[in-house]
């Protein structure tokens, strides 16, 4: 084999060699999104677990509200049943809309403002919701930088040969979420 063929098989080895480096970026940027995903699946789950206390709570100290305790169910059912992030940021944004009702309707209820076991479930609650907001802005970062990757040429011309798609990025409304999170009060 002369210069020409061993230049011409170097060529061939290098580009089979960048196709299985960007194949492997590819697919080890698709894993970060999915272990994102995960992340933020086990800290809503830990938030729709502590919605049912929160209506039990509330229920003891304003059980005639029950409108505003069903909402809250019936969004937080929502949210359990939601697949994917644009569901679940849908659903998401209905129950903290629904929280919001609730922490509001507390504001009626000295007695339940008061409590310890709402007091420390409020507070959980909030805990969670910056745990929540952390890691969705890691999951959007994954995202991001997966959807850049499978767009950018070279990268564009094996992404969808091998089925690699653009993922949703899992935005909530920040003013809704603001509202659930209720800063202390500090009184002289």
């Amino acid at each position: 084999m002369g210069t020409i063929g061993w230049i011409i098989l170097g060529v061939i080895v290098l580009g089979a060699v960048y196709l299985v480096f960007l194949y492997n970026r590819l697919v080890s940027l698709r894993q970060t999104v999915s272990q994102a995903w995960s992340d933020i699946t086990v800290q809503l789950k830990q938030r729709h677990d502590l919605v049912p206390n929160l209506v039990e709570t509330v229920k003891g100290y304003a059980s005639h509200e029950a409108k505003t305790l069903e909402a809250v169910t019936a969004a937080r059912n929502a949210a359990v049943s939601a697949s994917g992030p644009e569901a679940a940021a849908k659903a998401e944004n209905m129950l903290t809309g629904a929280l919001r009702q609730l922490f509001a309707l507390s504001e009626a209820y000295p007695d339940l403002k008061a409590n310890q076991n709402f007091l420390q479930l409020q507070s959980e609650l909030s805990d969670l919701e910056n745990k929540i907001a952390a890691s969705r802005r890691f999951f959007n970062n994954s995202v991001q930088e997966y959807n850049t990757s499978i767009e950018q040429f070279p990268a564009v011309l094996i992404a969808r040969q091998f089925g690699f798609t653009g993922r949703e990025f899992f935005e909530l409304d920040e003013a809704e979420t603001a509202a659930v999170v209720v800063p202390p009060s500090v009184k002289f």
